[in-house]
């Protein structure tokens, strides 16, 4: 834990010192964990986020720089707005894996987007399945079939999650092939979203599926 350099306080984020008050401007690339003072790890406990959140949203709120010289009232919106997108991206394990992947040296989604090869075959199903529900979603059943998929797709996401829980439990290595793995695992919840999302569209009737 560093030291505040107005009072020599020991600091718990980055962003403000709590004992002085002073709103910070933190140097060189500061990670969302080090902004929320948490250590780098794949789990987190919502209700410690959101309570690191609170306590450092009200260091470093506008609300409370509102007669301060221009400088520091915009370094507190700065900062106000950094802590809240470091709080969005943790509380989301899919934005948190994500994250998590490319900081330890893994592939970006631009470069890897293979799928496991034993999800292609599940997707070729599901695609024909989709298919025949788009040419036909007014059809007698047509809205069972459509629940039916829905709860299919529903529980391999939750085994997709599953599965990049434990792989970044522990984390790997920086550089470790398997972030590989886990960016595979990824695009799978990404295909996932994509047809319930599809499905939701045709249960709205608001799209045909392309």
């Amino acid at each position: 834990m560093s030291a505040c350099p107005h009072c020599q306080a020991a600091i718990e984020t980055p962003l403000a010192c709590a004992a002085c008050g002073t709103v910070l401007d933190p140097i060189g690339d500061t990670t969302p964990y080090e902004l929320l003072g948490l250590p780098l790890a794949w789990s987190i406990d919502p209700s410690e986020l959101k309570k690191r959140l609170a306590r450092y949203g009200r260091l470093v709120h506008p609300d409370f720089f509102a007669q301060a010289p221009d400088e520091e009232r915009e370094r507190a919106e700065q900062a106000s707005a950094r802590l809240n997108a470091a709080h969005a991206l943790l509380a989301d394990d899919t934005a948190r894996a994500d994250w998590l992947v490319e900081h330890l040296g893994g592939p970006r989604s631009e470069n890897e987007r293979e799928l496991p090869r034993a999800f292609l075959l599940e997707v070729l199903d599901w695609n024909e399945e989709l298919e025949a529900l788009s040419a036909g979603s007014n059809a007698p059943g047509a809205a069972s079939r459509l629940d039916a998929l829905a709860r299919s797709l529903e529980a391999r996401r939750d085994e997709g999650s599953a599965a990049v829980a434990r792989l970044l439990t522990p984390l790997p290595s920086r550089g470790s092939p398997g972030l590989v793995r886990v960016r595979q695992e990824l695009n799978v919840l990404s295909y996932l979203e994509r047809a319930l999302g599809e499905i939701e569209a045709l249960r709205s009737g608001n799209v045909a599926r392309r």
